[in-house]
């Protein structure tokens, strides 16, 4: 609310006016709630530039008007997100029954799940023992319309707001101390936490909403659809006298001849011809008979401007080539020795790659004129020479000349290109030797650091193998003295039997006491062998169990940071599907 501008809140004009810019009253307040103060070098906590251009904070004092509060909905100070270059400062937030204090600003923004879809409902936790129903919602209905409140006994409640966006007006106030009055009994304070809640009732509305959405839009293509779709052809009239009559002059007309001759068509499909209509439908297909001397006509005609525009191509194209010629000849005057070696070095270069890319282009063109000469050449072959006397071949002086100069010159060419192509081959060699010199380096260094990762791997796992062999040790030597210890017992017990026995028998007791002494005796060995087991470490029971925890140790080994039981108890029952989670 702060970073839209305001630049002093008041409480009321009953109570004492405090800006917020001033550091006595932020630090006593402050203080008031046992916080320590941040930021009391006497820096302005609210820049000059966030707060509205020349506004008093003593105006409230001075004309009567009333505080502005920061949280009003129709201000619009809380919904816009605050400017990525100015920093978010939150200020106090005066209400009629509470007052809301900012957190610390250099702590980090309070955390928030992840927003559900369509989500109207927020969690509000941390309230007041003493908040009621009332004072929340004279918090909360500054963020929007509020439809329910339900509170629980254990100070949280969850509100329902009318639309989206009042959600992030509400979550701007997590974090915020709420202190009820100005009470600062523990039971009238408390720090908000806001976050998004998942109901039922929002993703209802909310699936409801994209299903409209998509039904909007399935309209909308299918409108589309339709609207691009070609149009359907005109419907065939039926026959009759009347309509053959207009067909029969709409086929003379060489405009309408396409649509005549498809309703035409249509009634020979349907089967109108009888013997009463047969001399109709002939004089309409004579009539359609006697458009094609004009397609004909058409056609030649089409044909003898393509021919026309071969020739103006091909003309144009001898032009071109010609020119191509003569920038090509200047290019190899220039690389001969009496003007080549006035020339400097770049300009050397970039006369060569000229050359170069001009008789490319050169070659191109003179190699499509040639076909186009050789497609003539066959087409006139082809024709009958004794049915169309006209069509014999005939060469033009003009092109054969043009020719041999372009194969005089092409000769030349090559031959400059031939020496040019000899440079290239060995400067291309030295290249593709030095390529293969830094591809063999190169792939030699990946092997070298493939190698000792493996290495280290390997140095690794042989570390871990000691460290396992070494506890195996000490646990076989543990479960040697403890058998040692057993077998030293099991004697002294078999000592202590016999001199009972023997003062049994002596002292002429009966075999019932006998009896209880052994009794005694195999108790207390058990006694002690429960005890020995308690002390060892517990083993593995089976050979199941043993892959098991080597599978899990594998699996840890590629998550350093850990993995909770469930990740791991998903990864298992993979393998083995009969695998609890205990």
């Amino acid at each position: 609310a702060a970073a839209d501008g305001l630049g002093s809140i008041a409480i009321d004009t009953t109570q004492l006016n405090m800006s917020v810019t001033d550091p006595t009253a932020w630090a006593t307040a402050m203080n008031n709630l046992g916080m320590v103060p941040v930021g009391l070098a006497g820096q302005q906590l609210v820049t000059d530039s966030i707060c509205v251009p020349s506004f008093d904070p003593s105006l409230s004092m001075m004309t009567g008007i009333t505080p502005i509060n920061p949280m009003i909905p129709g201000m619009g100070l809380v919904p816009p997100p605050p400017p990525t270059d100015v920093p978010v400062v939150k200020e106090i937030i005066h209400c009629k029954s509470c007052t809301l204090f900012p957190p610390n600003p250099n702590l980090p923004p309070p955390s928030t799940r992840e927003r559900p879809p369509g989500c109207k409902t927020v969690f509000v936790g941390g309230l007041p023992e003493n908040a009621t129903e009332e004072i929340i919602q004279e918090v909360f209905e500054q963020c929007g319309d509020i439809t329910a409140i339900r509170k629980s006994k254990k100070n949280f409640c969850h509100i329902r707001f009318a639309e989206e966006f009042m959600v992030d007006k509400a979550i701007y106030l997590s974090g915020y101390r709420m202190r009820l009055g100005s009470s600062t009994d523990k039971k009238d304070s408390g720090r908000l936490h806001v976050d998004f809640a998942q109901a039922r009732d929002d993703f209802y509305e909310w699936e409801c909403k994209q299903r409209m959405l998509a039904r909007e839009e399935r309209h909308r293509r299918k409108m589309e659809e339709d609207r691009l779709r070609p149009p359907s052809p005109p419907a065939i009239m039926h026959y009759s006298e009347h309509e053959a009559a207009l067909l029969a002059e709409k086929l003379k007309d060489d405009s309408k001849f396409s649509e005549a001759i498809t309703v035409l068509l249509t009634w020979i499909e349907r089967g109108e011809v009888n013997r009463r209509s047969a001399n109709q439908f002939y004089s309409m297909v004579q009539s359609a008979n006697s458009h094609v001397r004009r397609l004909m006509n058409e056609k030649a005609a089409h044909e003898q401007e393509m021919e026309q525009a071969k020739e103006s191509f091909k003309n144009a194209l001898t032009g071109i080539l010609t020119q191509f010629e003569q920038i090509v000849a200047v290019f190899n005057a220039s690389t001969r020795q009496k003007a080549w070696d006035h020339f400097s070095k770049a300009q050397r270069k970039n006369i060569d790659i000229w050359r170069k890319h001009s008789e490319e282009l050169r070659n191109a063109h003179s190699e499509q004129l040639m076909g186009i000469r050789r497609e003539e050449e066959m087409e006139m072959s082809d024709d009958d020479s004794g049915d169309n006397p006209s069509k014999k071949l005939r060469v033009d002086d003009s092109a054969l000349a043009a020719q041999a100069y372009a194969l005089k010159e092409e000769n030349d060419s090559l031959r400059w290109q031939l020496d040019a192509y000899r440079n290239e081959v060995e400067l291309l060699k030295q290249e593709k030797g030095q390529l293969f010199r830094t591809e063999e380096s190169l792939t030699k260094d990946q092997q070298l650091q493939f190698l000792q990762q493996t290495m280290q791997g390997m140095q690794q796992q042989l570390l871990s193998i000691q460290e396992e062999l070494n506890n195996k040790k000490s646990e076989l030597e543990q479960a040697k003295e403890e058998q040692t210890h057993t077998q030293a017992m099991l004697k002294v017990l078999q000592e202590q039997l016999k001199s009972a026995k023997e003062l049994a028998e002596i002292n002429g007791h009966d075999e019932s006491q006998t009896n209880e002494i052994n009794v005694l005796t195999v108790a207390l060995v058990n006694q002690d062998r429960e005890k020995n087991s308690e002390k060892r470490s517990p083993g593995l029971k089976s050979e199941k169990e043993a892959l098991l925890i080597g599978i899990i140790s594998t699996f840890l080994h590629v998550h350093p940071f850990g993995a909770n039981i469930e990740y791991l108890w998903s990864y298992m029952q993979q393998l083995d599907s009969r695998v609890k989670k205990n």
